[in-house]
């Protein structure tokens, strides 16, 4: 049975090189999804949403393999913003309790609502807590015209490579709101198993 790594697949969705900024225009995905507020460092309500959106998606893997279709699970993806845009500058940082956030994986176009209610039914007989099951979502996102651009390292110091972005939106005459076009994060890498050095991030900015 063929393994599908779907990052591969969609390499020009999920995939970038550092320093370089690309127009991509992001067709539309289905999504596992869980909408959160605070810090994730510290946050219960993201530790929370981890403990569901990631059993699942691993469940309905496990259901596919079983029926001849077997794939990697997609990397973890995170909208951000907040009420006050203010709050992501390094002035407001200490505010990151008001940081806004929708967690999410892209799911295979062969995954349905339905499939997600079975690898639910599945695990809660398994008796598997999931602890923001209320708050899930599966939907369909189409973010449309946007810039990317892979960032190397830590993710405190992600600042110069988003000002990359926003400058090259800005020279090619574009805009955003940053609340209608949110920040998007795309993590590569496993921060429990990275070195902070070695995480690798694709940051994306739709615009219009």
């Amino acid at each position: 049975m063929v393994k599908i790594d779907f990052k591969k697949e969609l390499k020009e969705y999920y995939s970038g090189k550092a320093g370089r900024v690309v127009v991509v225009d992001i067709p539309k995905f289905y999504f596992l999804m869980i909408d959160g507020k605070g810090y994730p460092e510290t946050s219960q309500e993201y530790q929370d949403a981890m403990g569901t959106i990631y059993p699942i998606s691993y469940t309905l893997k496990f259901m596919m393999k079983k029926k001849g279709k077997d794939y990697v699970v997609m990397p973890l993806e995170g909208l951000w913003w907040a009420e006050d845009m203010d709050v992501f500058t390094s002035e407001f940082m200490e505010q990151k309790e008001e940081w806004l956030w929708t967690s999410l994986v892209m799911q295979p176009d062969f995954i349905t609502q339905e499939l997600v209610d079975k690898a639910i039914i599945e695990l809660q007989e398994k008796n598997k807590s999931l602890p923001s099951l209320s708050k899930l979502r599966f939907q369909a996102f189409e973010e449309g015209k946007c810039v990317q651009i892979l960032h190397l390292g830590p993710f405190s110091e992600e600042g110069s490579t988003i000002e990359l972005l926003h400058n090259y939106i800005e020279k090619i005459g574009g805009t955003f709101d940053g609340k209608k076009q949110k920040h998007h994060e795309i993590y590569l890498s496993d921060p429990r198993r990275t070195q902070p050095e070695k995480l690798k991030t694709l940051i994306r900015q739709p615009f219009i």
